[in-house]
């Protein structure tokens, strides 16, 4: 909104502070918006807020800059104070100062173009060979037998790792292998001190690559495709410690484990020995409780046991009792058994007579009969009914008539005594039945 007094044609337009601000905003938008902008970072904050605020300046000028959290949050490194940068955003009036300002949509590296489109599509190569498959990461040891860090000599990484390890765990060794870590003999060298590292394992059991932060030309040795192969074929867990939080290379993505910084590197493989040394008082604090609550249980056990068991008069009592017990069971038994043989002989001496009567009848009427079948066999009774029984000299029955020869004296018995024979003619041995009887005389 603009005032202007009764003979403005005759001066200039009068302007409210809030519409000038607004209208010279609405201009640089028209002319400039969008707008790319290098310069030196200077002053550089991060509010509580998420925004961050800083400027950009050169040799002949400085111009206030303000990045939102939304864009901040895209960021892929930490800005600090003398980075040269390339700020793509909008000119705009801050009116509540009347500050002019440029608000930052984005924000890299100046002249990173080329090496970061390198970088995209050698990351897109590799992952897609499977160097950074999640799958073959392997864990990292609780408690190494030794470190290996490789890393340069004159580096502040080393000083920060050797610091943080001696402080954690001053009882672990420490294998340095040197390497240039920036340049173009860095990647070779730093190929060289893995694999001099490699050589150990398992003796070296982890292995830390680390370097402090820089531009991406200054990290741009730990994107060589050499040095991430041969990261893959480590035989013990790497972690990546390269640059500052925001620092990304194809090495963090190669090695096992990536950590922020080169500290938090170290302290990745190095609980403090306090920890540990706690751990060790909270398992003996656990060992005896478990022992007391071990001797708590048997003690009970033992108590019951005692209360079972008593005083040994009382066990033997109770035994006496269930001796006496069977005892009288037994002498029942006894009784009652030698009552019933005591009824058998009276049993048996009831029915005796009876029984011996009934019996000796059956065996006389059986010898009746057998007496009976004994005289129907008599050969007496056949005697007289006028037969007579042969015997020869020796007393032997005569059944055969071709068994006698002449002159064979033979005895006739009969009903009533026995006559001596000799037989005159001998029985007929050729078979003719007309003359088969002896002849004998008295």
């Amino acid at each position: 909104m603009s005032v202007r007094e009764p003979n403005a044609a005759l001066g200039p337009r009068v302007w409210a502070v809030g519409a000038l601000c607004r209208a010279v905003a609405d201009a640089l938008d028209a002319r400039f918006n969008p707008v790319s902008v290098r310069g030196e970072i200077s002053g550089f904050s991060r509010a509580s807020s998420g925004h961050c605020y800083f400027s950009l300046k050169d040799e002949s000028g400085q111009l206030r800059c303000a990045m939102f959290r939304r864009a901040a949050g895209l960021l892929d490194f930490t800005p600090r104070d003398g980075d040269q940068v390339e700020v793509r955003g909008r000119l705009a009036v801050y009116e509540p100062r009347g500050d002019l300002q440029l608000v930052a949509e984005s924000l890299r590296r100046a002249g990173q173009g080329a090496l970061f489109e390198q970088f995209l599509q050698r990351k897109a190569r590799l992952e897609a060979e499977g160097l950074f498959d999640p799958a073959r990461k392997r864990a990292l040891p609780s408690m190494p037998r030794a470190v290996g860090v490789v890393t340069s000599l004159g580096a502040a990484a080393l000083h920060d790792v050797v610091t943080a390890l001696r402080r954690r765990v001053p009882h672990i060794p420490v294998v340095l292998a040197p390497a240039a870590v920036q340049g173009a003999n860095a990647p070779a060298e730093l190929v060289r001190a893995l694999q001099s590292l490699y050589a150990l394992a398992p003796a070296v059991d982890v292995i830390l690559l680390v370097r402090g932060g820089g531009s991406i030309e200054d990290l741009w040795a730990f994107n060589d495709e050499t040095l991430a192969r041969t990261i893959v074929q480590s035989p013990v867990p790497v972690i990546s410690g390269v640059g500052h939080e925001t620092d990304f290379t194809i090495a963090d993505f190669c090695a096992d484990l990536r950590a922020p910084t080169p500290t938090a590197a170290a302290e990745l493989v190095s609980a403090p020995r306090d920890l540990w040394l706690g751990a060790l008082d909270l398992l003996d604090e656990r060992l005896g409780d478990a022992l007391g609550a071990r001797l708590d249980v048997l003690g009970q056990r033992l108590d019951q046991a005692a209360g079972r068991l008593g005083r040994p008069s009382n066990l033997v009592a109770r035994q006496q009792i269930r001796l006496a017990h069977h005892a009288q069971r037994l002498h029942f038994a006894v009784l009652s058994r030698r009552e019933r043989l005591t009824q058998v002989p009276r049993s048996i001496a009831a029915d005796f007579s009876s029984k011996f009567d009934r019996a000796l009848v059956q065996r006389r009427e059986r010898l009746d009969r057998v007496a009976l079948r004994l005289r129907l066999l008599d050969p007496a009774l056949v005697l007289q009914r006028g037969y007579a029984w042969l015997t020869d000299g020796s007393g032997r029955a005569v059944i055969s008539a071709k068994k006698l020869h002449a002159g064979d004296a033979v005895v006739a018995r009969l009903a009533d005594g026995e006559v001596d024979l000799t037989v005159t003619h001998g029985g007929n041995h050729n078979g003719n039945t007309s003359d088969a009887s002896p002849k004998i005389s008295s």
